[in-house]
Formats: structure tokens, sequence, C-alpha cells
């Protein structure tokens, strides 16, 4: 990756993580008057709620009763909008290193780069990325034949498409292909095919509904089974993936043809470079004042599962006010030489309305 095309993005906030709680870390921010850029790992904001269940109840938020992670992180979403957060996704932050005039340098997996006064680390139990399938030779096949992203259209055009999963992002992967078929569209796959070790989808019932409709027209297939190898032949264009090798519940073996595969397992936590940051750590966890969500390091604060401090509760809802106290803490620690930075309302003042976007124009 070429990391000097660019330059680096100046700013006064970086925030690692783009869950719950750092949409609520942005928010918080902007009312202080500070924008911030987003680096999170997964293609879309909303974190472990997004990823991991989507469209589970979550029952402790307050004045929400119930609503699901997809909802929470839209909502969330939205509050951030009048502040308008830069977003750079599917982008691991890899390397952190203080600079000279006490800014902190940051290098993300893609080439991004950024100048920042502070830093929040909201990332949860770690970045979350793609469960690989684990089968003796695939490596030389990802990223060309075998994705744990969908590629573009183009690339599935033609191909006999294999999808392997059975959580929302491969059965509407698995339906959207399907309607390419169904439409004859130029990028429709010549085949395509949803694997699964049993046959039960874990996705929206709009979803599963479509999925059944498009299998009673033979436009998609589902494959009970699981994998167990790789069908490859060396011809003059080199070694190719044919097909994948599967065992069914029956004990049978038998192959399922591809060109194409799309891998969709799940998420898993991973530290990744944080580790290599130079941050003291207990367990996995970051330690900080309880009372700023300051880290050792100057300028750099964690909040949510990621840190640690006496009677620390893992709760979405202590992630919230772990945020507000950074959010309160970084604005003095910017501003040093001014007066201590003061509380107000959003139900009464009129700079924080003006900067959300709500302030009604003064009465003459």
């Amino acid at each position: 990756m070429n990391t000097t095309a660019l330059p680096p993005i100046e700013t006064d906030c970086v925030v690692i993580g783009a869950g719950p709680v750092g949409l609520f870390q942005v928010f918080q921010l902007g009312l202080q008057g500070l924008h911030a850029q987003v680096v999170d790992t997964l293609p879309a904001v909303g974190g472990q709620c997004l990823a991991l269940y989507p469209d589970k109840p979550i029952y402790d938020i307050p004045g929400l009763p119930v609503c699901t992670g997809r909802e929470l992180a839209e909502r969330l979403l939205q509050q951030t909008r009048p502040f308008a957060p830069t977003f750079h996704l599917s982008q691991e932050v890899a390397e952190l290193a203080r600079q000279a005039d006490g800014r902190w340098h940051l290098l993300t997996s893609t080439g991004t780069r950024f100048l920042t006064r502070t830093v929040f680390i909201a990332a949860g139990v770690g970045a979350f990325v793609a469960r690989s399938l684990r089968l003796e030779g695939i490596a030389a096949f990802e990223g060309r034949q075998v994705h744990y992203q969908t590629p573009a259209a183009a690339t599935l055009a033609g191909q006999r498409l294999l999808i392997n999963g059975a959580d929302d992002a491969a059965v509407q992967t698995a339906v959207e292909a399907g309607r390419l078929r169904q439409s004859a569209d130029a990028n429709a796959p010549r085949s395509v095919t949803l694997l699964h070790r049993k046959d039960a989808f874990e996705a929206a019932p709009e979803l599963l509904a479509e999925l059944a409709a498009l299998r009673a027209a033979d436009l998609v297939r589902v494959a009970v089974g699981q994998a167990i190898g790789l069908q490859t032949h060396d011809s003059a264009q080199g070694l190719r993936l044919t097909g994948l090798q599967i065992a069914t519940a029956d004990d049978e073996e038998l192959t399922l043809p591809a060109d194409q595969v799309l891998v969709f397992l799940g998420l898993a936590p991973r530290l990744g470079p944080l580790a290599d940051w130079g941050l003291a750590m207990e367990r996995k966890l970051l330690p900080v004042d309880p009372a700023s969500c300051g880290t050792e390091l100057p300028g750099i604060f964690a909040v949510g599962d990621i840190n640690h401090y006496p009677g620390k509760r893992k709760l979405i809802l202590c992630g919230f006010h772990e945020a507000t106290m950074a959010a309160f803490a970084a604005a003095q620690w910017l501003s040093p030489n001014q007066a201590p930075v003061r509380l107000q309302y959003t139900t009464t003042s009129t700079q924080l309305q003006q900067r959300l976007g709500v302030a009604t124009a003064p009465r003459h």
C-alpha cells in the first residue's frame, strides 16, 4: 500500500470503532464542538450489535423499552448526523505513534493517515474480522476466487457462485444473486448455491420468504453439508478452484461446482495491532481513569468494553456514560488555558442547540 500518496488527514479527534459506544462518542464530541473521524474494520457502522445480533432484542437502553441491534445502530447514527462525522470503514488502524508536536499519527491497513490531537479507542472486545474457511490450500485462492466480503458484481458474472453461511449476509447475497438471474442481468451468476450444515437460516423473515420463492423457481439452490476440502484444476492459466468437497449429514461426500466462493461464517474479535501501541494493558483491557476514561498516554482515551477500572460493567449504558466523561475531558485537554468546560443542557443551551441544528431564531 502507498502511504505517502496523500497527506495525512489533520483533525482534533479520531474515534476507533463505530459500534454503539463509538457512535455516541462522536455525538458527545460534537456537543463539545469537536469533529470526529471514525475508523472501523467492518464495512458498515454498528459494531458488535450489527455484526452479531442485528435482529435480536435489546431491553436495557434508556428510553427504548425494546429495540434490535440494527435499530439501535440506526438511531445512534442518526443522532451523529448534525456533526457530520467522516467514516473510514473496512480498514484497521495498524500503527499509532506520538509525534514531536504532541499529536498522534495513525496509519490504517488501507494507507489512510491521520494527524490527530486526541484518540478515542472504542474497539469493544477488539476488531471484528471474518471467520475464515479452514481448508487446506485455501489461502492460494483467497481474494481471487474465495472472498469474505462480496466482490464487485462483474466478478461473479457468468460464474458458478457458491455461498457458504446461514446469517443475514449469506441469505441477502444469495437473494440478490437470485434476483440477477431472475432478471437476466448481465452480471448474473451462472448458478447460485447456498451451503449450510442444515436447511435453516438466520435472517429477517422477508429475506427468508424471498429465498424460498427463488428456491421454488430454481434460481437459488440450497445444499446441506459442511465443507471438507477443495476441488482444483491445474491448467495453462495456473491452478484454479473448481469446487468444494462437502460432507452431508448422511456421511456422504460430494463435490459442489464453484468458480467463486463467498464465505459468511460470522465474525470473531481480534485484539490486533492495538497490543503493539505502547498502551498498558491488563488481561487485554486498557486501564483508564474513570473520571476521564483517559489512558496513561496523553490524549488517548478508551471507552466501552475495551477499558477497565474498579467497578467496571460491560454494558452499553456504561459505555455511553464513559463516552460523555471522555468528551468533557478531551475538550478540557484540548484547551488547557481556558476556563473549565461548562456543563450545559441540550434543553436550554442555545450553543448546544445551534450545534445540533435545532436552535430557533431569537425573538425581537
